[in-house]
């Protein structure tokens, strides 16, 4: 049936060896991709839930800046958790802006604030930026 297999013992006897050592190189790959999918699928299933609302500090006072929905992509790197009624308080005082980019005063209905979130997070109050001055304006 197999004639392709060589008619002497030692022969097959070397072929069986070198198909056994094969067979458990490719059981312990199984084991380690078995061991390692197993290891990702606990990752995945303990990892904690982002948070719902996150305060950004300012990098220097570490004083709040902005509100911004626990997803946001455009939150710095300092920053802490907070609770939804915290995040109502910052944002209807006045304290910190609403991020413009996940609209944190949309979600949590606050619809009074637009007067305070048209600029990008960050930047000062347009009131309080001095006109610029030494230049005369261009004309076309």
């Amino acid at each position: 049936m197999f004639d392709d297999l060589p008619p002497d013992l030692v022969r097959l006897d070397a072929l069986r060896v070198w198909h056994a050592l094969w067979l458990e190189r490719i059981d312990r790959k199984i084991a380690h991709v078995r061991q390692r999918q197993a290891e990702e699928e606990h990752g995945r299933r303990t990892r904690p839930l982002p948070p719902d609302w996150i305060v950004e500090l300012h990098r220097g006072t570490g004083e709040p800046l902005n509100v911004h929905d626990g997803a946001c992509g455009m939150t710095g790197r300092r920053q802490r958790t907070i609770s939804r009624d915290e995040a109502r308080r910052l944002l209807t005082t006045g304290e910190v802006q609403a991020c413009p980019f996940c609209h944190p005063d949309t979600q949590l209905h606050i619809i009074d604030l637009a007067a305070r979130t048209d600029r990008p997070c960050g930047t000062p109050n347009a009131r309080t930026v001095p006109p610029p001055t030494g230049r005369p304006a261009m004309t076309t």
